[in-house]
């Protein structure tokens, strides 16, 4: 089956598609990848996504008028995925949509809300969407995050030692994959959320993020600043855990500075970049990890990732495209199989990873064009991932 998948993470800075061929067979889900394209928000667009995310007040309107504005986005990402990824031919499209609350109380995530209609998707490309494939992990009691764990679970079977896959998003998160254990995921904190917060911030809104980690090389860490955002609770709760910018967010940086004045710019974002840094770091530590494959736009910031190196010297890490997954679409990616998984019947969640008090069959299906017909239910669910390169 051809899957095409639609991601936008919550650094909103527009749309990752990624199309591959996938065949199951037995216990070994087979991946091809077909290639990735990067489709960008139109400014106004953006504009109206960071209006609207928390901790700013927003109304109905402002919502549905996103739905449609992302959802349309979407679609436009999908029309070129079909075309220039898949020489027009696909069976299924998997949008992620994008988060704009993700609603947690008490550690507990009472809902989640990502937007982006699938109808618009589904009549531009004619093809069946699978969409808001959370909410049924929260439903079942689960974080409904981070949900790349089954994905990066069936990647990491068999692997040596302790391995971890890490995604340096606006958030980041980790999947733990120790011998004789169940797999563990879950948001370590911030990994771009409070940087981008900072650049948008110190520049006026000239600029949206720090590019090549340049800013933070030039400065200097603060403790102080170190010491007082690392008091945040959410450090010490233990996993499964969620997060996002419901909490890491401008006005939090702020009052962080308030707390413990910076003045020069650099050196906030070589503080934040050190915070992300450290949390992993305490993640990798806490669950013994040995080796850790590194995915997301962080993973492009040598700032951050010479950090990651001086606190985890005995932690070989690489690149998620060193094990046949390119970097910068292994979330899209990910969300393609779990749509797979969901039309033929299998869970696509790990409860050891959500905390969820079972797996769950993920999403909500919109017919493309054609009468909807889905594959007869599979038999038996993969238990490792294989990748398979493009000849």
């Amino acid at each position: 089956m051809r899957v095409i998948g639609l991601m936008s993470g919550t650094s909103y800075d527009g749309i990752e598609a990624a199309a591959a061929e996938f065949d199951l067979s037995g216990d070994t889900l087979r991946m091809r990848p077909l290639g990735r394209l990067s489709h960008p928000y139109p400014d106004r667009l953006r504009t109206r996504i960071a209006a609207a995310l928390p901790p700013a007040p927003t109304t109905t309107e402002a919502i549905c008028v996103l739905d449609t504005g992302i959802g349309q986005a979407f679609a436009e990402a999908g029309v070129r995925a079909l075309a220039e990824l898949c020489g027009g031919d696909a069976n299924l499209v998997v949008s992620h949509g994008q988060t704009m609350h993700h609603w947690v109380d008490g550690g507990m995530v009472r809902g989640t809300l990502q937007l982006g209609q699938p109808a618009w998707i589904a009549e531009a490309t004619g093809l069946p969407v699978v969409a808001d494939l959370r909410s049924r992990d929260v439903a079942a009691g689960g974080q409904g995050a981070p949900l790349v764990a089954l994905f990066d679970a069936l990647l990491l079977a068999g692997l040596p030692g302790v391995p971890a896959a890490l995604n340096l998003g606006g958030i980041a998160n980790i999947t733990v994959v120790a011998p004789d254990a169940d797999p563990l995921a879950f948001d370590t904190g911030p990994a771009n959320a409070l940087l981008d917060a900072a650049v948008r911030h110190f520049s006026g809104g000239t600029e949206e993020y720090d590019r090549d980690g340049q800013g933070a090389a030039a400065g200097q860490v603060n403790p102080a600043l170190l010491r007082r955002l690392l008091d945040e609770p959410y450090y010490l709760l233990p996993g499964p855990k969620s997060t996002g910018k419901e909490l890491f967010h401008r006005p939090y940086l702020l009052a962080a500075l308030a707390d413990a004045p910076t003045p020069e710019p650099n050196d906030v974002l070589a503080t934040l970049t050190r915070l992300t840094a450290v949390t992993v770091a305490d993640a990798c530590r806490d669950h013994g990890v040995t080796r850790l494959i590194v995915s997301g736009g962080g993973a492009h910031n040598p700032t951050l990732m010479g950090m990651l190196v001086d606190e985890l010297p005995d932690v070989h890490l690489t690149s998620s495209d060193e094990v046949g997954v390119p970097s910068d679409a292994k979330e899209a990616l990910a969300f393609a199989l779990l749509g797979y998984l969901t039309v033929h019947g299998l869970p696509g969640t790990l409860p050891s990873g959500t905390g969820a008090r079972h797996a769950s069959v993920l999403g909500s299906i919109t017919p493309g064009r054609q009468p909807l017909r889905l594959p007869a239910p599979a038999e038996t669910a993969p238990d490792r991932l294989l990748i398979d390169t493009p000849d």
